[in-house]
């Protein structure tokens, strides 16, 4: 069929599709006029390490005009007002809220709308005077979330609270865990010193009954990010103020059906040909981005100093190591055997150092980041990151020591997702006691999937079980269901082995929770 003709079928097909609302439709419509545009240069290798899987660029289209994740600098907003906008500096809680409504539609993404809400707590805490009693604040951010699902309905969008608390903080946790909405998606930054294990118990209790809060080590990914960080999207970890051109990500699996040798060549020579084919599309859209759709030269964000181009990185993404290690030493299963384990961290450790050396022009220190990417419903056969399989876990305390080690070479993020039995919910601080002993093992995050919740976690993003089951009748508001809704299918996601968190039965878990 005639390239034409083949937009016209897609056309026709996102427009009559009874499975998109109007805006959904726009959106679509706009990535199909993207991709008529050729790809930005690249080598005939590179183009079919693209066509063939072996390296993927997201969807992110043919001719990238805005960046992937922006993470505005929205205290500076909310001090110094916006010219752009014509919006004076907020003097209220009230009218800061209303300020970041507004500014939140004119924020860009992949995804076309905003992936970061800001640091809630950290940014609005200066307007908050004794007249704001619990009862009032809960009112106020009741409102001011509702108003997050119902006008940016996508699960990528991402608010975090911490590491230090307030009210806010609280108020948060609050309305949160009684809306139990998809959006905003939510992270809690932790630290022992600056947080405190009350707000760490609140947020078990949370994560008990609606699988929220996400919980970062702050004090870990802070040490990355001295000009400070947020975590948006699937958990990934980005500059404040800045944020990531693009996410390219490299695939494991299909790395190693390219690969005939000994694991020591693949180390020395396949694996390095490949990070350098991914590197190569991953400098060509940035090249574009940058030099020809020039979004820095022309946006609003940048004139005002909420984001700036030298905040700006790359994230070089991988998916599956468990299969990817499994096919190198056949007879092994990750997270069940300690050479697979070991070979795992050697994989890991050779692509971070060939991140590190590379350089990548117009990123933040001239270096992209490494990222364990969380999949995608097209990742059929192939585990997100370093994740071990899904349905293959095995005992939490294994589980926790097999994934820790990687942590330290992910800057970008990365993700593991615990699953464990319903019975917590009478017991949720074995959550905290769970994360406190993660945390003392190296884990940059940590999340959980508590069995019997209508919300759960797909890769990094929400859904509720309720609206993927409503999509096979009709559209959905929330634009990341349908991609839900294929994950789980695809997947299998409700495989995952749930565990029990309990010194009686794994002993070693004394030494996970207590000692660290």
């Amino acid at each position: 069929m005639p390239p034409l003709d083949q937009l016209r079928e897609a056309v026709h097909g996102i427009i009559t599709s009874p499975r998109l609302t109007y805006r959904q439709r726009l959106h679509q419509l706009a990535l199909a006029a993207e991709d008529l545009l050729p790809y930005p240069k690249i080598s005939d290798d590179a183009e079919r390490a693209l066509a063939e899987g072996l390296v993927c660029d997201l969807a992110e289209g043919h001719a990238p005009y805005r960046p992937r994740y922006v993470l505005p600098d929205y205290a500076r907003a909310l001090r110094q007002g916006s010219d752009h906008l014509e919006l004076d500096p907020p003097s209220t809680l009230d009218e800061a809220v209303d300020f970041l409504q507004i500014l939140y539609h004119h924020v860009p993404s992949i995804t076309g709308l905003p992936v970061y809400f800001g640091d809630l707590d950290a940014i609005l805490a200066p307007f908050l005077d004794d007249t704001w009693t619990d009862e009032r604040l809960d009112r106020l951010f009741t409102r001011f979330w509702r108003f997050l699902d119902r006008t940016i309905p996508d699960a990528f969008a991402h608010a975090n609270i911490g590491p230090e608390v307030n009210p806010i903080t609280h108020a948060v946790l609050r309305v949160d865990r009684r809306l139990a909405q998809v959006v905003p998606n939510l992270t809690l930054k932790w630290d022992p010193d600056l947080s405190g294990d009350e707000i760490l118990a609140e947020a078990a209790a949370a994560i008990a009954e609606v699988n929220k809060p996400h919980i970062a080590n702050d004090r870990l990914i802070r040490a990355d990010f001295p000009e400070g960080y947020g975590v948006v999207s699937c958990y990934n970890t980005l500059p404040l103020g800045g944020g990531s051109h693009t996410l390219v990500r490299l695939n494991l699996l299909a790395s190693l059906d390219h690969h005939r040798g000994t694991v020591e060549r693949y180390l020395s020579h396949t694996l390095p040909e490949h990070v350098e084919l991914t590197f190569e599309v991953m400098e060509a859209r940035i090249r574009f981005l940058v030099e020809e759709a020039r979004f820095y030269d022309h946006s609003f964000l940048v004139t005002e100093g909420l984001i700036r181009p030298d905040r700006f990185t790359a994230m070089f993404g991988i998916f599956g190591v468990a299969e990817l290690v499994e096919g190198l030493l056949p007879g092994t299963r990750y997270g069940h055997h300690d050479d697979a384990a070991e070979l795992a961290h050697d994989v890991i450790d050779t692509i971070a150092a060939l991140v590190e050396a590379r350089p990548v022009p117009y990123c933040r220190n001239d270096r992209a980041l490494l990222h364990a990417q969380s999949g995608i419903a097209e990742d059929v056969g192939v585990t997100a990151g370093a994740r071990i399989r899904i349905g293959a876990e095995p005992e939490l305390v294994d589980h926790l020591l097999t994934v820790a080690p990687h942590h330290r070479r992910f800057p970008a993020g990365i993700s593991d997702i615990f699953a464990l039995e319903g019975s917590v919910r009478a017991n949720p601080e074995a959550i905290a006691d769970v994360t406190k002993g993660a945390f003392r093992h190296g884990m940059r995050e940590i999340t959980f999937n508590v069995e019997g919740s209508d919300l759960v976690r797909v890769t990094g993003y929400m859904v509720r079980l309720s609206d993927i089951e409503k999509l096979r009748r009709e559209a959905s508001r929330i634009n990341s269901t349908g991609l839900g809704a294929e994950s789980v299918e695809n997947w299998h996601l409700l495989d995952r082995v749930p565990r029990v968190i309990g010194i009686e039965s794994d002993p070693r878990m004394r030494s996970v929770l207590r000692q660290g």
